[in-house]
Formats: C-alpha cells, structure tokens, sequence
C-alpha cells in the first residue's frame, strides 16, 4: 500500500510540475500588485544538494508561495555560486588523484570514466549546475527560471555587473591597495577566505597578539606568543610540549626555539629567518630563561596542553591568572616525579609559586585558582571546563581587573585601559614585538594548513570605514530581523570587520578591472548579485533580445541602477535597444529592495554583513535590504549530517525515496526560524506520504457532503477555524513553520475529529471550509498535492496563487472554546477516573456548582 501512495504522490508531483512550467505560474513580471522580492545565498555548485541547502531553499519557497496567495507579485530568483576555491581546490585534488576526493565523487554515482573530467573546475560548474536545476525543479519550487545565472567570468554579463560594483567601490574610495595580514595557503599561494576553507572553519581571522622573548644565560630566546602580554608580570615557568620537536634558527640575526609553523608565519610576516636545526621538547625541560620584565630566572616544564603547532609553540605560565597553567602546574606538583625522566630534579617543581598581578573581585587572591576549584577541574585534561574558565577569567580581568603595585605606572588601572599602553613599553625596549596570527588551526580546502601573511599590493576593501559601518549600523536598526537577536549579533560583526582581502590570484572568479592579475573571491564577488535577478532575464538570453555581451560596459548598468547617463548614447555603445534598457530600469525600480533574504546561519557573520555593507556602499536608503532570516544548520535523526552516522542522503535520493511533498514536509517540520539547529526525520517524511494521501482521499470523498442544519458545536468549530488562522498567519509572518504544522495542521486536524465525534455528521459547508482551508494552509508546504485536491473539489485555476484564508473575527468565540474545553478535559478525567478504579459503573453524575457561586468566586 505504501508504494502505491508514493507512486500516486510522484505521478501528481510530475504532473503539477509540468502545468506549472508550461504555463509559466511563477514567471514575474512588474505589475500593479504590491511586490516582494525573496533570496537565498546562491548555493555553491561543488556536489549535489542534500538536506542543507534544501531546507534553507525551502524556507525561501514557503514565504514565496506564501506571499502570493497574501496578493503579493513574488519574485524567488535562482542563482548557483560558482567562484573561488572550493571547486579550482577541489579539481586540483582530482588532478593529484587524492582518494579521497575521488571516494567522494564515486559515492555521488561518478564512474571512472567520467572523473578524469573533474580536473577542469569549469566542467564542476556546469556539471553540477545542471544537477543542482533538475534537482530544484523536482522539489517543486516556484523559482522564477528566466533569472537564473551563474557566478564566474565563465558568464560575461555577471562578469561585467562585478566589474561594475568594483569600480564604484574604487570611486567611492572604499577600496585600498596596501599591506595587511590575510589567511594564507602555502600550498596553493593565495588568500583563503571563508569560501576557500571547510565550513568548520568560517570565520576564523588574523588576530594581533604579542610575542615575548624569555632568554636563557646563553642569550637564546623562547619566544612565548600571548593575547595577554600585560600579565608577563606574573610568568612563574614556561611551558613546552615534552613529545614536540622544535626549530633553533635565526631570526632577525636571534638564535630562537620555536615551532615549525612560527617558522613560516614569521617569514611571511616580513621577518628573515634561518634555520638551524631540530631539538626535541623533552631536551628544553629544566632550562632556565628569565622572566623579560622581572628578571627573575624562571624554568621551563612539560604540559600536555600545548599545542606544538599553534603558534610558537612555547607558553608563558601565568598559573595565578590562566585556569590552564594553573591546572597542568597542580598536575606537576601532584606528580613532581614525572621530571626524572628528563634528567631534571623534581624538587624544581615545589620552587615554581602562584604570583598574583591583578586584583579581581569575587574571585579571591589568585583568580585562576578559584575559578579551577570551584568547577572541580581536577587536572589539564578536563579541556571543555577549561576553554569555559578561561573565557571567564580573561574576560572578567580584560573590564574588570584591577593592576596591581607591580605595574608600576600601570598601578591602579583596569587591564583594558593600560593594555595599549604596556604592549608599547615592552616592544619598544626590544623585549617582546606584535605579531599577527590564528587563534586556532584553518585549512584551506585544499588540504593545506594555513598561517597568517602579512602581503604587500594586495588589494583591500576599507570595512574600517566609520562611516560606512554607520551607514551599515543604520539598515540594521530598520530591518526586520528573524530571529531579533540577530541585530545585536549584526551590530557586533559590523564593529568587528577591519580591511578585508577581497583579491587573491585565483581562478574562476572575476578579474579586478584596473588590476587583472587579481581576481575577486568568493565572498567579495556575491553581495549585490540580487540586483543582477532584475535584469538578468534580459542578459542572461542574448538570443532572445539581440545583447552583444561584449559591448556591454558601466555605462549599462550605471543607468539601470542609478538613471545616470544618456539613454541614446548608452543604446549606441551597447547596441541593446533603448526600451529594453528602459524596461531593465524599470524593473530594478520594481523589484528592489530584497524584502527577504533567508540563509543558514554559517553565512550569518561572512556574506550576509557583506551583503548589508555592500547595499548601503552602493545605493540610496531606499534600496536597501528590509529583512533577514536566519535557520540553523540542518541535523538528520538528532545527529550532524554525515557518512560516519549513516545519516547522510541528497536531495535526488530524498525526493525518490518519499515523494518531493512528503520530503517538503519533514523538512518544514524540523524547525523553526532561529538559530537552533533544525532536526530533519526521516521517520516524518516516511509517516508524510500516508498523512498526505489519506488527506487527499478525505477532501475528494467528502466535499459537499453532509447535513444541513448547525448548532452550537459548528459555531465551535468555526471559532477554532479562525483563531487557527490567525495564530499561523503570525506564525507564517514570522517563518515559523514547524509551527505552523504543529497548529494548522495537527491541531486543526484534531479539532476536525473531535468536532466529529461532538456531531457525528459534520455541517456541509462547515465541512466544504474546513477543506478549503486546511488545503490552503498545505499550498505553501506540500504544494502538488494542494493542486491535485484543488483541481478535483472543483476549484478554478492553481492554488499557488489562490487567496490566502483570512481569519473571520466575528465568528471567534473564546468563551465557546473555553467551554468546549471544560468539557473535553472532564471526559478525559472521567475516562482517566475509570480506568484506576475497580469495577465498572453503570452511570457517571457530574455536578456543577450553582451559578452564584462561578461569581462569587470572581469577585
């Protein structure tokens, strides 16, 4: 029986798809209608899709369909994102034969045959562009298909739209040429944005930090990279890894220890440095160095929580004031005897004491110390506790920490206002110097691990700009934010960006106008491509409209964005006649701004604060974006999608094991706006196919029939109907949508059944309406099967553009839902009543007070 409905779900699938096609349902045009223009992020084109973008792209199609049945003409456009390193990465990895590249192209089908044609990224592109159309026609979204394009040089009119945005970024002086510290691949050679690295990745930047030069007596340095350099005051030890191997080399004519990957991030950061040799971490234990700015001799010992190959590799040990050193000193002292097998004298260790440099409030003498005890970490291994009290303590010192005598000067301040200041002092007597690095390890999507480079010529967009992150502070403010936590969020990433490397001297992206050897990357080259949707009905089809793609140029997209320029002159240049570039003008009037842009909640920090940057660099207030939502990253069965957990499936293999409705449905139902991850069940979509078919066998069997007379109980329902309504519409504003199901299908469901039972056969047209409306609700969410139904009720035209149900006030009657409830709740306690007690009654007697009584007790 199951395959029978599925096959039945899949037939009216095809069929639906079909008529919408032909007769070009969701093809939108400037009209009279109030207008909504909805995006999503261009999904990259590197695979097939799977349950990811497929819900972010669902969320966009539910508001879309939606939208229309509210009266609105909706434009959902379609692009696919094919720039930068992902996909060159990704072919690189192909040509090198990497297995595991390969193993990933055979689990998606791909024969032997076929891979060697992976090597060329512009075969990735069109191969999976058309994989990723197919697969998006299947799931039935009503995308605007004239619109699409995709990303790249591979297509010259978005090409030129790039080229055009560069240029007035370049006019503007938002654009800079200089020297700053990028991501770097060494592998590869280039910038790697968030685009070019594994998603787990995003995000992640150079950040400024200090290097402190401990020395031993023979004037070697141990260089100890801190984000904390004013607490050098307070270093007791040093701490190395026993297992690692480190470098000696000269730097800057320095005889320095340090780790093979400082090795590179100081030579990439204008420093000569020559390597001398290796030495084993074990034979550094027991050396003593002194402590820079006390003099103090001070030794160095093993901890099991340095991270040989982030940053130099050498610790400074703060125990008084870091939860870490403070935890692997106690283990030392617990054990002193694990020294011996270095050669070094425990007793070293009953030597080394806490020195307490800030004063912090609640948090007694040695603010590390307490913080370990109280969470009851008993040693350095306890990792996760640890990552929590140092967020805690560094924090709480960073505002409130009070300087002690020892700082001298300093003495008296907070830690935040004489930071700057300390910093200063020890660079300029040459016993510590800036630097910049990662906070943690980034590869890029090549393999590689990256490091920071400081590159010289590298091309910059000036997101330091006050003025143009005012401008961006201000759309934040008046856009309307899904979830609302997200504008304190947006506020806090806008203050954050400084100069960002837009550039990088890779393939398959767009060649800066002025400077061709370096090309846009992936995120730099995707922040106003929902203007291009305006227009690129008419670029996209050079055959259909006579656009010579190599004459277009700025004059073009000058007067479609800004009415600047003469219009004869710009159809001479062009050779595109002038009333289509009039009606190009007119559409962008029309559709812009984005009234919605909906994304998952990895591009929340990287595009979606470049797209708001970006609108507010480019066009008036009016034009800029007025709402944003964001979903959080799918799970499937409770768990992160993967091959590991055998939870990983595509989208083609989603919509062949349970129909595209039943695969909407489960989608919709994993969640709601927000950032909390959305939980995809199979076991929902497997349950789906039979909710939706026996819907559809209950609303053709049982339309138009039933009684004529009404009594109180169809008032009820009614009154359920319509409070119904209301609440999913709020729901269905606000891109709530498991919601939505929860109240206006389940529970409107239920409410069918119960108002059943109460009357035994239903009103006719409380019957016809319940249909009607609980069909509608389905439309945005499960639409074949809402066409089907609607087709065969007797309904004229598609219910993709039906009116949307609208709440009757006037039948709303609180009072009958309350009572109705008394009621169901006293069968249940009747029922509930019976089934503990011994025996079976003949009769049930309820009694109610006496009226008076009711207001009494109000009163």
């Amino acid at each position: 029986m199951r395959e029978s409905r599925l096959d039945f779900l899949k037939s009216v699938e095809r069929k639906w798809q079909e008529r919408w096609a032909r007769e070009r349902v969701f093809e939108a045009d400037p009209d009279t209608k109030p207008k909504f223009l909805v995006t999503l992020p261009d999904p990259y084109v590197s695979a097939y899709p799977h349950p990811g973008p497929a819900s972010s792209v669902l969320r966009v199609d539910i508001v879309a369909r939606y939208k229309r049945m509210r009266g609105f003409n909706v434009l959902f456009p379609q692009g696919w994102h094919a720039t930068g390193g992902p996909i060159v990465a990704a072919a690189l990895r192909v040509r090198e034969r990497d297995p595991k590249q390969i193993s990933i192209l055979k689990s998606m089908g791909i024969g032997d045959e076929d891979i060697p044609k992976f090597e060329n990224p512009e075969y990735w592109v069109k191969f999976f562009t058309k994989a990723w159309r197919e697969d998006f026609k299947r799931y039935g979204l009503s995308i605007d298909w004239r619109r699409e394009f995709f990303t790249t040089y591979l297509n010259p009119p978005y090409n030129r739209f790039i080229q055009w945005q560069y240029t007035k970024l370049r006019e503007r002086g938002l654009i800079t040429k200089g020297k700053h510290p990028v991501v770097w691949c060494p592998k590869e050679r280039k910038v790697v944005s968030d685009h070019d690295r594994p998603d787990e990745y995003a995000g992640i930047g150079p950040e400024e930090v200090v290097i402190i030069k401990f020395r031993d007596d023979e004037g070697t340095v141990y260089p100890c990279l801190t984000y904390r350099p004013e607490t050098v005051y307070g270093a007791v030890n040093v701490w190395v890894r026993a297992d690692a191997e480190y470098r000696s080399a000269l730097v800057d004519g320095e005889r320095w220890i340090l780790s093979d990957y400082m090795v590179e991030e100081l030579r990439d950061q204008d420093h000569e440095v020559k390597v001398l040799g290796k030495v084993s971490g074990a034979k550094l234990i027991g050396r003593l160095v002194t402590n820079p700015v006390t003099n103090e001799k001070i030794p160095i010992l093993p901890a099991k929580f340095v991270e040989p190959e982030l940053g130099t590799g050498i610790v400074m040990s703060v125990p008084s004031h870091a939860p870490y050193d403070y935890a692997a000193l106690m283990d030392l002292k617990k054990d002193p005897k694990k020294l011996a097998k270095y050669d070094v004298d425990p007793s070293i260790v009953s030597k080394v004491s806490l020195k307490s440099i800030i004063k912090l409030k609640g948090y007694g003498e040695h603010p590390a110390e307490h913080i370990v005890k109280a969470m009851g970490i008993k040693s350095q291994d306890e990792t996760e506790k640890l990552d929590e009290a140092t967020k805690e303590i560094y924090s709480k010192e960073y505002y409130n920490g009070v300087l002690k005598e020892v700082f001298g000067k300093y003495a008296g301040l907070k830690v935040h206002e004489a930071k700057e200041g300390i910093i200063n002092d020890l660079t300029s007597k040459g016993i510590a110097l800036r630097h910049w690095s990662l906070p943690e390890e980034v590869y890029c999507r090549c393999g590689a691990k990256t490091h920071v480079k400081m590159v010289k010529d590298q091309w910059f967009l000036r997101y330091s700009d006050r003025e143009w992150k005012g401008r961006a502070h201000r759309c934040v403010d008046r856009m309307i934010l899904l979830p609302e936590s997200l504008r304190e969020s947006f506020h806090k990433q806008i203050e954050w960006y400084e100069d960002w490397a837009c550039t990088h001297r890779g393939k398959l992206g767009t060649p800066l106008p002025w400077d061709p050897e370096w090309v846009l990357e992936s995120l730099s080259d995707s922040t106003i491509y929902m203007a291009y949707y305006t227009i690129a009905k008419y670029l996209q089809h050079p055959e259909k409209y006579g656009i010579d793609w190599d004459r277009i140029d700025n004059s073009l997209f000058d007067y479609v964005f800004y009415g600047i320029g003469n219009l004869d002159e710009i159809s001479r240049r062009t050779g595109i006649k002038r009333e289509l570039i009039e009606a190009m003008r007119n559409e962008f009037l029309y559709w812009y701004p984005v009234d919605l842009r909906i994304s998952g909640k990895d591009l929340m920090n990287n595009h979606i604060i470049f797209f708001i940057l970006h609108h507010v660099a480019l066009f008036p207030e009016s034009m800029w974006p007025r709402g944003i939502s964001i979903n959080g990253w799918i799970m499937v069965s409770g768990k992160k999608m993967s091959k590991t957990h055998g939870n990983f499936i595509l989208l083609r293999e989603a919509i062949e094991k349970w129909g595209a409705d039943a695969t909407r449905f489960a989608e919709a139902y994993a969640g709601d706006a927000g950032l909390e991850d959305p939980n995809f069940e199979p076991e929902v979509a497997e349950k789906a196919i039979d909710l939706l078919y026996e819907w559809y066998e209950f609303a053709i069997t049982n339309y138009g029939k039933g009684r004529e007379d009404r009594g109180i109980m169809e008032e009820w329902f009614e009154s359920v109907l319509n409070t119904t309504l209301k609440d999913v519409e709020r729901l269905m504003e606000g891109t709530n949508f498991k919601s939505v199901l929860n109240k206006g299908f389940f529970e409107l469901q239920n409410a069918f059944k119960w108002y059943v039972r109460r009357v035994g056969t239903p009103n006719k047209e409380v019957l016809k309406k319940f249909i009607e409306t609980q069909t509608l609700i389905l439309a945005p969410f499960t639409p074949h099967i809402a066409e089907e139904i609607w087709e065969r009720i007797g309904k004229e035209g598609f219910i993709s553009v039906a009116d949307w149900p609208r709440p009757d006030e006037s039948k709303i009657r609180p009072e009958l839902e309350k009572a109705e409830e008394v009621v169901r709740r006293t069968l249940e306690d009747a029922r509930e009543i019976l089934r503990i007690i011994k025996g079976k009654p003949r009769r049930v007697t309820l009694i109610l007070a006496s009226e008076w009584k009711y207001r009494a007790s109000r009163d």
